[in-house]
């Protein structure tokens, strides 16, 4: 079973700090379809985004923006807004590094 998993994992308010993935993620990864673990990839890898993270420039990924009706950004622990100028969301690599509220 193929896995986005450094080997570097370190919870961050609910985001794993290694692959970025969420912790509900992580635990329902063994359970999820081929193509649920796929598209998690890709959006971890950008393959898969709505925007560009208006922090790094790098491509980021709102499920609201993707049509759904919630986000995997609901399900970590609150943080502090970035000023970035933008309405945008963040990547998970620049929300995993916004301090803990």
């Amino acid at each position: 079973m193929k896995t986005p998993c450094k080997a570097a994992c370190k919870n961050s308010g609910g985001i794993c700090s290694g692959c970025h993935r969420t912790i509900n993620e992580i635990i329902g990864w063994r359970d999820s379809s081929e193509e649920q673990r796929q598209q998690i990839m890709d959006t971890l890898a950008g393959v898969s985004s709505t925007h560009t993270c208006p922090a790094c420039h790098q491509p980021a990924h709102c499920d609201l923006a993707a049509g759904k009706s919630t986000c995997w950004c609901f399900d970590l622990e609150e943080r502090e807004a970035a000023d970035t100028g933008s309405e945008l969301c963040l990547c998970r690599a620049c929300l995993e590094k916004q301090p803990l509220l």
